[in-house]
């Protein structure tokens, strides 16, 4: 049960990486809300739109695509405002934490890190932004970690993006406030998708994050859910340029 947040009601909601983890609990979150949604990722999401719609009654759009492809996520985007009008909530959610040494990381490595943790972003934000600024404004959520505020080793080049992204996150909240287009991040903490499951958690790397975080829950998909509700909303039509931190405690900001 997720707060309920009567003006996204019809508000057309885009969002990347929408079909699986955290991205899949959100378009969820939307749909319940009663929000028009697509999203897009590499994987087909046939059977996935067809569970939504059975559980929520509200069918979302999907849209093919891989996001480091610039050309193909704008022209997704488009198709996106096509079927459900001006996209009005961006959460810009995709990501790829693959762990690396950093004397193992070559150029081509590096770049495509960059691009699907930090270019799309921003490509994405961009190409947002005039349909928002003709519309009298909008919300844009992108997803950051704490790994970077942590200074996580094992993966530089992602938190490297992950740190970006907020600065990204203030800068367009800075430039595009007058627009009433509202910027801003939310940093998870270890939230455990199947992704986390299959590939990174063990009992001892779970046991001590757990024991850094002040609440001693395990953190879920949908634990991101309501955070994000919150700032796509007029709830927090206050807030812009912000970095919201959910993880359970583990990092304290103010």
């Amino acid at each position: 049960m997720y707060a309920n947040y009567p003006d996204l009601k019809g508000a057309s909601v885009f969002i990347t990486g929408g079909g699986s983890g955290i991205g899949a609990a959100l378009t969820r979150g939307f749909l319940e809300q009663g929000a028009k949604v697509a999203f897009v990722q590499r994987s087909d999401a046939s059977a996935f739109c067809d569970e939504m719609e059975q559980a929520t009654g509200n069918r979302p759009l999907f849209l093919a695509c891989d996001v480091t492809k610039i050309p193909d996520l704008k022209a997704a985007m488009d198709k996106a405002a096509d079927a459900h009008g001006p996209i009005s909530v961006l959460v810009n959610n995709a990501a790829n934490d693959q762990r690396h040494a950093t004397e193992s990381v070559d150029e081509a490595f590096w770049d495509w890190s960059q691009a699907i943790n930090l270019k799309a972003y921003f490509f994405a934000c961009q190409h947002a932004i005039p349909g928002m600024r003709a519309a009298g404004g909008g919300a844009i959520v992108n997803f950051s970690s704490i790994s970077y505020m942590m200074g996580n080793a094992g993966y530089a080049a992602y938190t490297t993006a992950n740190s970006g992204i907020n600065g990204m996150t203030r800068s367009l909240a800075r430039e595009f406030g007058p627009d009433k287009i509202r910027v801003n991040a939310i940093a998870p903490g270890w939230v455990l998708t199947q992704k986390q499951k299959d590939m990174w958690v063990t009992p001892e790397a779970l046991a001590a994050h757990i024991d850094r975080q002040c609440l001693k829950d395990e953190l879920a998909p949908e634990d991101m859910v309501d955070p994000v509700l919150f700032l796509s909303s007029k709830a927090s039509k206050a807030m812009t340029g912000q970095a919201l931190v959910v993880d359970g405690g583990v990092v304290v900001t103010g």
